[in-house]
């Protein structure tokens, strides 16, 4: 669907999300010569893009999903994928791209981004300039634009997700996972089961499904 009130091209007020300042310079140079009049805002961690959301009130936000949350943190696919969450949550209509090398994480949200009102395009950092451009289009237009991404054909529970980071992330057991997340190893096998359904990973002979299950999950960007 395309918004009913575009911005005019010297209105338009873009934030940038990105904590590497040369990729950083080199998307901001990009879309000066195609929005000259633009305002072009910065934000390099999971808070200053969160304040600058809300007191530059942009039109369109382009952001990476490897980012930290304050400055002197690590950056964290996770980090991105918390803060994309948040603003979707909190900004049902802002249009949105996301421009970065580990896109596939975005299948931990696949539900999110179907339910979100405003643009949502998606660029792969190996994407030439002109691919970008395109996807911002697109996002301005309001447009959402996820073909690229292999998401899954079934729903994906936020609970199967931290199943996989107990298991694969923090090393964690069945037992100690149930414990952790106050339910039955009952329910936590129930888990693993729908779980490896999404994933297309089933039993084979003289194959580890365990492992399997984290190769894939891997893979698809269930798990960093």
């Amino acid at each position: 669907m395309i918004s009913k009130d575009l911005p005019k091209p010297e209105k338009m007020k873009i934030l940038v999300v990105e904590d590497h300042e040369l990729t950083m310079g080199g998307t901001i140079e990009v879309l000066q010569r195609q929005y000259p009049e633009a305002q072009i805002r910065t934000a390099q961690t999971q808070q200053s893009t969160l304040e600058q959301v809300e007191t530059f009130q942009p039109d369109l936000v382009i952001m990476d999903l490897s980012i930290p949350e304050v400055s002197g943190k690590t950056a964290k696919t996770e980090t991105g994928i918390k803060l994309l969450r948040t603003v979707m949550h909190q900004y049902p209509d802002l249009n949105l791209v996301v421009l970065s090398t580990y896109v596939n994480a975005l299948v931990r949200i696949n539900h999110e981004i179907d339910e979100h009102k405003g643009g949502f395009t998606v660029v792969d950092k190996g994407f030439s300039s002109q691919d970008m451009l395109t996807r911002v289009d697109w996002a301005f237009q309001g447009l959402t634009h996820t073909k690229d991404l292999n998401m899954p054909g079934g729903e994906v529970k936020p609970e199967w997700l931290e199943v996989l980071i107990l298991a694969f992330q923090e090393g964690l057991q069945d037992k100690a996972i149930a414990e952790r997340m106050q339910i039955t190893t009952r329910t936590v096998l129930h888990y693993w089961t729908k779980i490896r359904d999404v994933l297309g990973v089933y039993p084979e002979e003289g194959k580890n499904l365990r492992i399997q299950t984290e190769m894939r999950a891997r893979e698809e960007g269930f798990i960093d």
